[in-house]
């Protein structure tokens, strides 16, 4: 038997360091080829890491949340044969304190809950402990003290939620990671529904506490946010827009094209209402280089569309959103959240975005004052649509009524450009068939 040394692989695009944000295994997990052993994160980006050979984990090479240079050591194998361990452990990294394997658990029983797949859930999450909370009755332990659950970000968070203990789960994964199945088949060994929280009585005291690490996609979207605040002047600009019409246009829409093009949301209507606009305000559609004092006005639209996942955050982009039709556009709005969610996205569909938008959908509330994504100019924030009475022809009648609140960069964006930009787009979503002028 031979010891060998899996390090950290460049994965390209001149990235140096990653940040480690979960293990897929763990000391005394006997791996194979090709399966993964670690989710790393680069600026945007979360990659697994697999494993070149068939071996015995012995040693983890850092924490979750630690960054890792490209060549450190990642982890160490017992393998067949000689390895590739020749005297020396690492030249970019002492090696890890070698850990004991751990004692086999028993296996699961499978249940017709857990044969099933574990729905996708969004890579780069920061991996949150669980709280320390014991529950009533719990069964013994499925593994050994110490030794940490396997969890993705979701399971952790549902886990938190419901006041489960993850020590006392049973995994039914690979290298024995719980699933969101394994926590309903804990939940049904309760008695307890899966939508069931715990807590005990609502007046009792609690002193609880736990500090939650920011790693991962949060650590992301925290650098990121501080950042643009830090360094943009932002200013925001709310307008109210009648989009009674564009509702009764997609209504219509809907239902005579739904089956062959595909069922439109407001999103590519304001999407596409966007890309007209900037045909007259093209200084919007920018990326300011602070650091150089240079603008760059693009053309192209690459559309950011925020989306929010269970790790976060994200804004994916729509690239070339100038070249597309609605339908072609809430197509894409509709992939691209998706792969976001389930963690699929690829480095290229999260970076490069020249202007976003950004929606909390029914939860959007009145208004909002949204942080513009560095290093572009501008964003356009959607608010929930409400009804309203209001003037029309000399009497009050309802309307749908919703607010565009956007904000700008006031090094670069003028108030009057800002006011007239949005006031070009509510004038399209007022009139909605000019949307389909060309």
């Amino acid at each position: 038997m031979g010891t060998y040394i899996v390090k950290m692989p460049d994965i390209g695009e001149g990235i140096a360091e990653v940040e480690l944000v979960a293990w897929n295994v763990k000391p005394g997990d006997e791996v194979k080829e090709d399966q993964p052993l670690a989710d790393v994160m680069t600026d945007k980006a979360t990659v697994e890491i697999p494993s070149p050979v068939t071996g015995t984990v012995v040693a983890l090479g850092g924490q979750v949340g630690q960054t890792l240079a490209v060549g450190a050591e990642l982890i160490r194998l017992e393998v067949a044969g000689a390895g590739n361990l020749t005297g020396k452990a690492s030249v970019n990294q002492a090696p890890a304190a070698e850990a004991p394997p751990a004692p086999p658990r028993p296996a699961p029983v499978e249940t017709a809950a857990q044969s099933q797949p574990e729905p996708a859930v969004a890579a780069a999450a920061p991996a949150s402990p669980a709280r320390e909370r014991r529950p009533a009755a719990a069964p013994p332990p499925s593994r050994a003290p110490g030794e940490k659950p396997i969890a993705s970000p979701a399971v952790r968070h549902r886990a938190w939620e419901l006041g489960i203990e993850l020590q006392f789960v049973h995994g039914s994964g690979p290298a024995g990671r719980i699933t969101q199945q394994d926590l309903d088949v804990y939940l049904a060994a309760r008695g307890q529904p899966a939508a069931a929280r715990s807590g005990g009585a609502g007046y009792a005291k609690r002193h609880d506490e736990e500090q939650l690490p920011v790693i991962g996609l949060r650590k992301r979207i925290a650098q990121k946010m501080q950042e643009a605040k830090r360094r943009i002047p932002h200013f925001s600009y709310v307008e109210e827009v009648d989009v009674t019409e564009l509702e009764a246009l997609r209504a219509q829409l809907n239902q005579r094209y739904a089956a062959t093009r595909g069922k439109l949301t407001l999103l590519p209507l304001i999407a596409r209402a966007v890309v007209i606009a900037l045909r007259d305000f093209p200084r919007l559609n920018a990326r300011y280089d602070d650091e150089g004092g240079v603008v760059t006005q693009y053309g192209a639209v690459h559309l950011g569309v925020a989306a929010q996942t269970d790790a976060g955050l994200m804004v994916p982009v729509l690239r070339h959103a100038e070249a597309r039709d609605v339908w072609q556009l809430g197509t894409e709005i509709t992939r691209l959240a998706d792969a976001a969610r389930a963690g699929s996205a690829t480095r290229e569909e999260l970076s490069g975005s020249t202007i976003t938008i950004t929606s909390l959908g029914p939860l959007g509330g009145i208004v909002t004052t949204p942080v513009i994504n560095h290093p572009e100019v501008a964003i356009v924030g959607v608010n929930r649509i409400v009804e309203r009475l209001v003037p029309k022809n000399g009497a009050a009648v309802v309307r749908q009524t919703m607010n565009l609140s956007s904000s700008f960069d006031h090094r670069v964006i003028d108030g009057m450009d800002a006011a007239r930009f949005i006031q070009a787009v509510r004038a399209l979503l007022e009139a909605p068939a000019l949307l389909f002028v060309e």
